[in-house]
């Protein structure tokens, strides 16, 4: 009599929200690369891109990252691109991108149609890779087919995108102003911004 044979599932398992993790946790960079990136791209459906999007202030992690999931059509010629807020600290502001990066993969954006900023602390996976180098480290920006990870104050470097995900995770104020509009303006269809909601609305108030 053969015993029944369990069948694990090939899929490994679904992130979190961003609201469940502790913030303060750092990532961890195992092998080569971050197991979160590269990620495959996932054909998906078609779908029009929502309205502009400003949360309030305050909180609001799960419903915020929730939203980001929404714009996963192709990239659109627009003369502005649409802007997202996802209010969110510190902190929680790169967990609060990775969320969101996570949700526009898993609705059909290409992982080379997205950009990631971030203003304080860098991303793992680009202190992993600046480890190499400069050189090797933007030969994968140059190649444009997977998700690029890069410090604010380079956005200036970086190219153009569809999706621009800017993460506010501390820096200095003045820095967050001037790397803010340079972002919206390398956003080619739409710019996710994680923060503080009065600072970056105040910021692009008088940017845009």
């Amino acid at each position: 009599m053969e015993e029944p044979q369990i069948h694990e599932s090939a899929q490994g398992p679904r992130v979190t929200p961003a609201a469940s993790r502790t913030a303060q946790t750092p990532r961890p960079v195992p092998g080569p690369r971050p197991a979160a990136v590269p990620r495959p791209g996932r054909p998906g459906p078609v779908r029009p891109a929502p309205p502009v999007q400003q949360a309030s202030p305050g909180p609001v992690p799960a419903a915020a990252a929730a939203a980001a999931a929404a714009p996963a059509a192709p990239s659109v010629s627009a003369a502005v691109p649409q802007i997202q807020l996802i209010p969110a600290s510190a902190e929680g502001a790169l967990d609060a991108a990775e969320e969101a990066v996570d949700l526009l993969l898993d609705t059909g954006r290409a992982p080379g149609d997205i950009l990631v900023l971030t203003t304080g602390d860098p991303h793992p996976w680009a202190a992993h890779e600046l480890s190499f180098g400069e050189a090797a480290y933007w030969a994968l920006h140059d190649a444009g087919d997977d998700v690029f990870y890069a410090d604010a104050a380079q956005v200036k470097r970086a190219s153009g995108r569809p999706v621009v995900v800017f993460a506010v995770n501390g820096g200095a104020v003045d820095a967050v102003a001037d790397a803010l509009p340079v972002a919206l303006a390398r956003a080619g269809a739409l710019l996710i911004v994680c923060g503080d909601a009065k600072q970056i609305n105040s910021v692009l108030g008088a940017g845009v």
